[in-house]
């Protein structure tokens, strides 16, 4: 393998997952919009998960649903849409039972472009249409106007939490490199095999080596 494709493989495998990790918080950690509630409504659905899978009073299963919608409107007048659903006890634990309160709320907060009512809607997920794919609203509150600024409080703890046990985990991830891992490593006298290789393991190995080597002196 020539050394640009290597190093391109290696960094793919670096950022990837790093991708995948910042698409995941980005979907489910909340966020805030300030909005204007034009209307609301109820579209029955098609079933698309299994966790809505119902059986009616025939016993027949049911394959659609109703889903409870807020229509609402950014300050510069384009469209968003939220779906009104419950998340229960389940993933992810927002543990949203109160739809139809919100939904009532809502209804209550509508105002027209002549005299705004600006709200903050607290939601999580994406808006994407070729899937109609909506975010899910959990909370509505009244602010001041469009450009009041909303700390995210709650993603601000999230991260400084998850930053310590980043930190944690790191150090017992060294732990374990420096007492076990090359300790081993060495018994099995892989050193010298691995200095001429050039294979993605032993450029692993030397990293290793590199980075660690050195703590246990």
């Amino acid at each position: 393998m020539k050394p640009i494709t290597w190093k391109f493989v290696v960094w793919s495998l670096k950022i990837l997952p790093v991708l995948a990790i910042a698409a995941f918080l980005h979907f489910y950690l909340p966020g805030k919009d300030v909005v204007r509630i034009v209307d609301t409504d109820v579209k029955r659905m098609d079933v698309v998960s299994k966790n809505f899978v119902q059986e009616d009073a025939s016993g027949r299963v049911a394959r659609t649903r109703d889903v409870r919608f807020i229509n609402a409107a950014w300050p510069n007048d384009k469209p968003r849409v939220y779906r009104n659903e419950e998340t229960n006890w389940g993933f992810p634990w927002y543990f949203k039972f109160d739809s139809g309160n919100l939904q009532t709320q809502a209804q209550d907060l509508r105002s027209t472009k002549a005299e705004p009512t600006w709200v903050a809607v607290t939601h999580y997920g994406w808006r994407i249409e070729i899937f109609s794919m909506f975010p899910n609203a959990v909370d509505v509150k009244p602010v001041e106007g469009p450009d009041v600024f909303l700390v995210p409080w709650f993603n601000i703890g999230f991260f400084f939490l998850l930053g310590l046990l980043a930190i944690y985990l790191w150090r017992l991830y060294s732990r374990f490199v420096v007492t076990k891992w090359l300790p081993f490593m060495e018994r099995l006298e892989l050193d010298e095999r691995f200095d001429n290789a050039s294979n993605g393991f032993a450029q692993v190995w030397r990293w290793l080596t590199a980075n660690f080597r050195d703590r246990r002196s």
